[in-house]
């Protein structure tokens, strides 16, 4: 062994080894930096790397054969040893350079993927340093106008704006942001307001190392903020290595208006906008964008976004003729005035689903909006949500996730989620995605809903709801979430078969909190009667019932074709024993709302109507419409059919009970 070591000194070839992996390191480390600028397949880095790891040997043999001398290169002259002497040491060589190779191959090639540089950023809120703290708007606007322009970029991921506002005023670990939303790099910014004068700093962030790629401050007039905006989107895309198309760069250079007064009552508005189960923010919202487009009347995003606003009112709280008309003017006034916005198209879309149950035509407007902005949460959630209505549950299930990876801040895109899922009995994958949104967001009512629903669905455990009841003791609420506890908790005592609990629970919320909320009223006017007939109170139920139907046919005049009022109003026919009546609003509803045309809300009216024919003794049809909803997606569990006093008609008919042991079985 000495005797190789001491030729190996002698032939230099120790001075060739450490050269040789030198400049490998070096060429490797050029590779990694270079090939993903140049946007190189993964294979080459790691064909460089081969190629330098095989040459290792053969630089040790070439070192070993040949000598640079001031003459040239020589033939390394031998010394008298035995030939096999000679061979061995040839052969311990080129084993050295290839166990050296393979060694370092073992631990590099692993790690030779040319790693593109990672492309994805979130903007969180700008700390407001004004002295005036009204101008907390105008930092949020500036946020909100950068976050926007950034996610019409179509080679950037740029989390949703829902998804960062939850880190205003938080000191917070610029890697841990990181992590959390699932991005490399974080955009920090203060806007300085002063009259006229605006003072914004930016720094971009690599959220991997800690480390500054950039920052910038701008000295500008207010009337200059949108080009502020356009330069920092655009220095951003530069830094990131982001290519615009012509589109998305004239895009970045529009301005929304040239009003001040207008963009900030726009921002305050769009602020307020996010409260979506909160109708009194909602209605302030309303008024703001009034005001902003009465300043404007050109503001076309504004105008998007009323409209916008307006659809999701119709939608949850209030549907009215007189809204949804409103909604699709606006909308139309957004795309005459700029027929290339995305957010017109996104307006028009809803509008045409929340308003017309328009699902084919709504989806064509999404996918307009989705193309031109590609990074935004809401489109996706949108396109989701149209999917399902048309039976293209992976479709659906998929855009959902899209939007959760964009907004994973957002718990309602979580909560849509499960819905999917328990539609297709994936009871699993719901309780999932459940969890992640109360993990999210654990003070979310509507999360705690769905979980307690889940649980009745899959296995008829009502013990969840205990658990959602005592967690809604710790959440802050209006009178708007105390009622919808109070209905929550009347159905479940419903459930119990605790009649007279449900009946407390429910006449116990006055009529005067109820006022403006009509679906609430008549909900509780059902319960009431629903309760007092299983307690064989006749003529209480009655006079409860009668209240229900009143209420009903009243809202009905504003909103003719709402399937759901339709089936409520067939239910509190078919207890009030006006049986053809009954039938006829419940085909009514279906004629609105047939499972032909939504996959996802049809299956609920149906089984409204089934729930009718059981009550008014058309046991062979209520149990023909739950044998096609068990064996498709939709609500309907075993579980929940044996716990529902609601099929409680049905018990004694065998073919009930048939149709339970058949779809048990099943399960």
């Amino acid at each position: 062994m000495s005797g190789f070591f001491e030729e190996v000194k002698r032939r230099k070839v120790y001075r060739v080894a450490v050269a040789y992996i030198i400049v490998a390191g070096g060429i490797i480390q050029i590779a990694s930096a270079v090939f993903p600028a140049w946007e190189l397949p993964n294979w080459s880095q790691r064909l460089v790397i081969v190629l330098l790891l095989s040459g290792f040997p053969i630089a040790l043999i070439l070192a070993w054969a040949f000598d640079v001398t001031p003459e040239g290169i020589k033939t390394t002259p031998t010394i008298a040893v035995p030939g096999a002497h000679r061979r061995r040491n040839v052969i311990m060589l080129v084993a050295t350079g290839v166990i050296i190779s393979a060694a370092a191959g073992f631990f590099l090639l692993p790690r030779a993927v040319a790693r593109k540089l990672d492309k994805s950023i979130a903007v969180l809120p700008f700390e407001n340093l004004s002295d005036d703290k009204e101008n907390a708007f105008f930092a949020d606007g500036m946020q909100d106008d950068i976050l926007t322009n950034l996610s019409k970029i179509g080679e950037l991921k740029v989390i949703s704006r829902t998804s960062v506002m939850g880190y205003r005023g938080k000191t917070a670990n610029v890697r841990e942001i990181g992590k959390q939303l699932g991005v490399s790099n974080i955009l920090e910014g203060s806007v300085r307001r002063s009259g006229n004068k605006v003072r914004v700093n930016v720094q971009l962030i690599d959220a991997n190392s800690d480390e500054h790629i950039w920052a910038s401050d701008y000295d500008r007039d207010v009337t200059d903020v949108f080009a502020i905006q356009t330069d920092l989107a655009q220095k951003i895309t530069d830094a990131l290595q982001a290519k615009l198309s012509p589109a998305e760069k004239s895009r970045l250079e529009r301005k929304p208006t040239e009003n001040g007064e207008a963009y900030l009552a726009f921002v305050q508005a769009h602020n307020l906008q996010d409260a979506m189960e909160d109708l009194e923010k909602l209605k302030q919202s309303e008024q703001l964008y009034e005001r902003a487009i009465q300043l404007d009347p050109m503001f076309a995003l504004a105008i998007a976004r009323y409209s916008q606003l307006e659809s999701w009112i119709v939608h949850i709280f209030e549907r009215t003729t007189e809204r949804r008309e409103k909604a699709r003017a606006l909308a139309q006034r957004a795309l005459q005035l700029q027929p290339d916005l995305p957010e017109a198209h996104l307006a028009m879309g809803f509008s045409l689903y929340y308003g017309d149950n328009d699902f084919e035509a709504a989806l064509k407007e999404f996918e307009i909006a989705q193309r031109d902005l590609p990074n935004e949460a809401e489109g996706y959630f949108a396109l989701g949500a149209i999917q399902r209505r048309l039976g293209k549950w992976p479709e659906s299930t998929a855009s959902l996730e899209k939007a959760a990876s964009l907004n994973p801040k957002d718990s309602f895109v979580f909560q849509n989620l499960a819905f999917n899922y328990q539609m297709l009995r994936k009871f699993d994958d719901a309780n999932k995605a459940i969890d992640r949104g109360l993990k999210v967001n654990p003070e979310r009512i509507g999360l705690w809903e769905v979980k307690s629903k889940l649980a009745v669905a899959e296995k008829g455990d009502l013990s969840v709801s205990e658990q959602a009841f005592e967690a809604a003791k710790a959440i802050p609420m209006n009178n708007e979430t105390k009622l919808r506890i109070a209905g929550a908790r009347a159905e479940v005592f419903l459930l119990e078969r605790k009649y007279q609990e449900g009946l407390r629970e429910a006449e116990k919320v006055s009529d005067d909190l109820l006022a403006g909320i009509p679906a609430a009223l008549c909900g509780k006017y059902y319960l009431v009667g629903f309760a007092r007939k299983a307690l064989h109170d006749e003529t209480g139920a009655r006079t409860a019932l009668l209240k229900a139907k009143e209420l009903l046919e009243g809202q009905l005049k504003q909103s003719p074709d709402s399937p759901d009022l339709r089936i409520q109003l067939a239910k509190v026919l078919a207890y009030l024993g006006e049986k053809d009546a009954a039938l006829t609003q419940a085909r009514h509803a279906t004629e609105i709302l047939p499972e032909s045309k939504d996959a996802f809300g049809g299956p609920e009216i149906t089984e409204g109507v089934a729930e009718v024919c059981a009550i008014v003794g058309e046991n062979g049809r209520a149990i023909e419409l739950l044998d096609g909803l068990l064996g498709r997606p939709s609500a309907v569990t075993v579980p929940l059919l044996k716990l529902s006093p609601v099929w409680d008609p049905l018990r004694g008919d065998p073919r009930f009970q048939a149709l339970l042991d058949k779809y048990s079985a099943k399960t």
